[in-house]
């Protein structure tokens, strides 16, 4: 028996909050939907836009003072429930991330407090803005280096609604304004490359169609700064001969101290037989002397051909062999006078 159940009904249990659950930051600028958006509080004079984050440096114990910004741009008023939490890498992919409303922060998110009224909600007018001070409170034993987080403006309004499996639930968006915070002491970059793997298909037939391949590896900052990784893919065949040259590029991303994350490398054009090593190294603008590279082999192998030639050096095998056979049983031994016989 199917049971129907409105949607609605289900959304003081459950709701998925799209971008509070992991909220993606997109460019270098200041996080904005283009409904609304959450900036540092600029100075009077200045845009709205005239810092793209929070960055700030305290020693441990200190604290420190800002002011968060809700600009609504729309033509109604917006509410919304603001909290500030940890950041983190999309282990796919490693894009920024926020952590949801219903995961306590245990970093920086937890040394930044709020005045009182966002203990609730906070209502924006239409074409209106709403200043938030908060301060950071740098605990008295917090590790030195970089600590990464951020202030979350999410609508209390449900936009709509999202299978879950069997389970209909609400979708609210939230803006996040990041916040870099650095507390001095000894700072120590650090990145490493790690599990390069290499994932092949090719054509039935070998040279009738490109063979495909995908390479994945891992980055992990193991230092205590963030660091905008930059990778070199390189491969050789046998005798050292280059099969694959891939230039040091900027990934786009920042990576965040202890996260690990999971990328690939597409290779559309992979060695068809071959024996090949391939090479991902990675490192470092800022950090000239920081550097980390990881190798795997794997053979290049046209499977089903090389089958084939399998099944048919067999079958000549078989049949030279059955021909020996007949040939050994048609032939007739010489018989020999038999000199025991006398006349």
């Amino acid at each position: 028996m199917r049971t129907r159940t409105s949607p609605y009904g289900l959304l003081a249990g459950l709701l998925l909050l799209l971008g509070a659950g992991l909220l993606p930051a997109a460019t270098a600028t200041a996080a904005d939907n283009g409904t609304w958006g959450v900036f540092p509080t600029p100075a009077a004079g200045a845009a709205m836009t005239d810092r793209a984050y929070f960055f700030h440096q305290g020693a441990a114990g200190s604290t420190v003072q800002d002011s968060a910004t809700i600009l609504n741009s729309s033509d109604k008023e917006l509410t919304f429930q603001v909290f500030a939490t940890d950041a983190m890498n999309t282990p796919a992919g490693g894009a920024f991330a926020l952590l949801p409303v219903e995961t306590e922060p245990k970093d920086v998110g937890a040394w930044i407090g709020l005045p009182p009224e966002t203990a609730t909600t906070v209502t924006v007018p239409a074409k209106g803005r709403k200043d938030i001070p908060f301060t950071v409170k740098v605990p008295a034993d917090a590790t030195p280096g970089d600590h990464v987080g951020g202030i979350v403006a999410l609508n209390t309004a449900v936009e709509g609604v999202q299978q879950e499996g069997k389970v209909q639930v609400g979708v609210k968006r939230s803006v996040g304004a990041r916040l870099y915070f650095r507390v001095p002491g000894p700072v120590t970059a650090g990145l490493s490359v790690e599990d390069v793997k290499v994932s092949r298909s090719a054509p039935l037939l070998p040279w009738v169609g490109d063979a495909r391949a995908t390479i994945s590896y891992a980055l992990v900052n193991r230092g205590n700064v963030v660091v905008e990784p930059r990778v070199t893919v390189t491969a050789e065949g046998l005798f050292g001969r280059e099969v694959l040259n891939r230039p040091a590029r900027e990934l786009k991303l920042v990576l965040l101290p202890g996260q690990r994350i999971e990328l690939t490398e597409p290779w559309p054009d992979a060695p068809q037989s071959d024996w090949v090593t391939v090479t991902v190294a990675a490192g470092a603008a800022a950090y000239p002397e920081l550097t980390s590279e990881s190798a795997t082999d794997f053979v290049a192998v046209p499977w089903p051909a090389a089958g084939a030639a399998l099944v048919l050096a067999g079958a000549a095998i078989a049949l030279w062999v059955l021909r020996r056979r007949r040939r050994a049983a048609g032939e007739q031994p010489e018989t020999s006078p038999d000199l025991a016989r006398t006349h």
